[in-house]
């Protein structure tokens, strides 16, 4: 039997440190998507609500979660019953501890999750902590998985949401342009190993030292491309896609079944 949902791929290039400009927009864009067909889930990039070269601006835009941010995007579920994903800079009850994080709302304007990003590299290090573990968000089509960035690039990632019952990864991205080779190389590796959906959003657009790619994409259990929006400026893509197939993917391939875990101690342990 068919489980068939509608995801929207949000390619934006947010204004750097303006989070009312880039709040307005993506409400713009849920309203947009969502006047044209029903959709179930609309994934946003990385700090789509306050742009990447924030420095010692992070700590002023930062948000508690539920905040601002999240209760005007909730309220957007809410009125279109769709699930949403974007992302912010949160502070915990600490203010000076900062994380890269997405929210996850649902359409009945509720926050499901809210995940920091796990795998930091280069200059986030000196501005975000870590997460420390993967979230899966259950919706009443399916489990999803959350992830952001440079997780893409560790395969434990998206296994260790797939093994607790992912069928979709949600990536959210600011993936630059000189490494636009290895993001889809990435995406369509994770998605095939797996055999699971994968819906990467990524962001477009300068900052003063960055140039983002975009290439968002949704890619099927078998490495199929579904759509991408190739062109790198501001947009959407839209598809529907079953969610059944990737138990069937999984039946035929045995992918997860077969696997040999005594043999990966390696891979668990600490350097």
């Amino acid at each position: 039997m068919a489980r068939e949902i509608t995801i929207a791929l949000v390619q934006m290039a947010p204004t750097l440190a303006n989070p009312e400009e880039n709040l307005r927009k993506m409400g713009d864009f849920v309203e947009k998507i969502c006047s044209e067909q029903p959709t179930d889930l609309i994934v946003f990039p990385e700090l789509s609500y306050t742009g990447t070269e924030l420095g010692l601006r992070a700590t002023d835009l930062a948000e508690r979660v539920p905040g601002h941010a999240t209760n005007y995007l909730a309220k957007r579920a809410n009125d279109y019953n769709v699930h949403i994903v974007f992302g912010l800079v949160i502070k915990e009850k600490v203010e000076s501890i900062l994380y890269n994080g997405v929210a996850c709302l649902g359409p009945e304007g509720d926050i499901l999750a809210s995940y920091r990003k796990v795998h930091l590299l280069g200059e986030e290090r000196q501005v975000y902590r870590g997460g420390f573990r993967f979230f899966n968000v259950d919706a009443e089509w399916g489990r999803f998985g959350l992830m952001i960035g440079s997780d893409l690039i560790f395969p434990e990632s998206a296994r260790s949401l797939n093994l607790e019952g992912a069928e979709l990864v949600v990536l959210s991205a600011n993936w630059e342009a000189n490494h636009q080779e290895q993001w889809r190389a990435h995406i369509i590796s994770r998605a095939a190993e797996n055999a699971c959906f994968v819906a990467a959003a990524n962001r477009v657009g300068q900052e003063p030292t960055m140039q983002f790619a975009g290439d968002s994409m949704l890619v099927g259990p078998s490495g199929e491309v579904y759509t991408v929006l190739e062109d790198p400026i501001e947009g959407y893509a839209v598809a529907t896609v079953d969610l059944e197939k990737v138990r069937e993917v999984r039946e035929e391939r045995q992918i997860i079944q077969f696997r040999e875990p005594n043999a990966y101690r390696s891979v668990v342990r600490k350097y």
